[in-house]
């Protein structure tokens, strides 16, 4: 066995057991459902009946706040669009291309209603996590910015009285955070789209160099790392979206019927997708992947805005679900509906959509190969 079969079989071991309990699941009608998907559904619906459907009441004051300019004398690294950009580049991608494939062919048509749905409550979520990153971050000596999750989560224990509980689920996060967003899944689909435009299968080459540019880029810290996320995302969304309205607009006259399988499906759906649990599961599932709401990680780069008020931040981090998953991962879901990608057989994730692309142009599997990779 090679070094890197021998590598990826017990990395895949590793991963496995840690999945077993991050993902435990309790069986309902013969479907599996993870207790983290009750709780992140159970949140993102108490914070926005709480917050009095703050992701609708708030959306235009966010729209504002994304381009306005930080306030004089403001604590802070970055302007609040640079911060979602930020936060947008680890989401965008991967899991509102492959995740969307993913989702419909486990789940059905009616997997992205559900999809829709929880990112419209997610929005709530990132409202709180980003106004809380904002709120308890602390700012260092040389004007550097240190918060997120593991200084919220400390700082609220320690208010009642439990310290060190505080400390141990903040190291936990710490090290957590690291598998779940190291971005193994995002490089393993572009490579799998990169082999399968351009025939090239070096997969630790591939590695080499994604880690090399990726590093090249972090090395600068935040500003950097804004920097280019600020230019790179919005060509990402912008290339993607374009070729997928293409695919949309080829098959234009079948938009209604899309539009009303969706819908039909996600209350009435086929037994073979697990019937309405298995499809609500598989769609609240892809989403939290997809826009990560509840998850942490976006939280670390709002809070390195430049804002006075961690209100207005949270403003700001509520768009992050809206744009991933509510548009994009829309747009994603109708090409693979309207082209039936989802329906073919021994594809998966990247593949399916890759597929969809390819009914209309031959060539188009290489714009997702490029927005794949930005």
């Amino acid at each position: 066995m090679s070094a890197e079969f021998s590598f990826q079989a017990s990395f895949e071991a590793f991963t496995n057991q840690l999945a077993a309990v991050v993902f435990y699941a309790f069986s309902f009608n013969g479907v599996d459902i993870p207790l983290v998907m009750i709780w992140l559904i159970s949140g993102a619906i108490i914070f926005t009946c709480y917050l009095g459907f703050i992701n609708i009441r708030g959306f235009g004051y966010a729209i504002r706040r994304l381009f306005a300019k930080p306030e004089p004398g403001s604590s802070g690294e970055i302007s609040p669009y640079k911060a979602l950009t930020t936060a947008l580049s680890g989401t965008v991608g991967t899991g509102n291309i492959a995740g969307v494939a993913v989702a419909i062919s486990l789940g059905g048509p009616g997997a992205t209603f559900w999809m829709i749905m929880a990112g419209l409550l997610g929005m709530s979520t990132k409202f709180v996590e980003c106004t809380l990153a904002v709120k308890y971050r602390q700012v260092n000596a040389d004007g550097t910015v240190s918060g997120g999750p593991m200084y919220y989560i400390k700082a609220a224990l320690d208010k009642y009285q439990l310290p060190k509980l505080g400390t141990a689920l903040a190291l936990f996060f710490s090290v957590a955070v690291i598998f779940g967003s190291a971005g193994f899944v995002h490089v393993n689909q572009g490579f799998v789209q990169v082999q399968s435009v351009t025939g090239f299968d070096n997969a630790w080459l591939f590695g080499v160099i994604y880690a090399a540019l990726i590093g090249a880029v972090i090395i600068g810290g935040i500003k950097s790392i804004a920097n280019v996320t600020s230019k790179l995302v919005p060509l990402m969304c912008a290339i993607y979206l374009l070729a997928a309205l293409v695919v949309i607009g080829s098959h234009l006259t079948a938009v209604p019927a899309a539009l009303w399988l969706i819908v039909q499906s996600a209350f009435a759906p086929d037994a073979a997708y697990g019937g309405f649990i298995g499809v609500l599961i598989q769609g609240f599932r892809r989403a939290a992947y997809s826009n990560e709401a509840g998850i942490g990680s976006s939280p670390i780069a709002h809070a390195a805005a430049k804002t006075k008020d961690p209100v207005s931040q949270g403003f700001v981090g509520l768009l992050e679900p809206f744009i991933d998953t509510v548009v994009i991962c829309t747009i994603t879901a109708l090409v693979i509906i309207l082209t039936g990608a989802y329906q073919m057989q021994g594809l998966d994730g990247v593949q399916i959509t890759s597929s969809a692309f390819a009914s209309v142009f031959d060539w188009f599997p290489l714009v997702l190969m490029v927005a794949l990779l930005l």
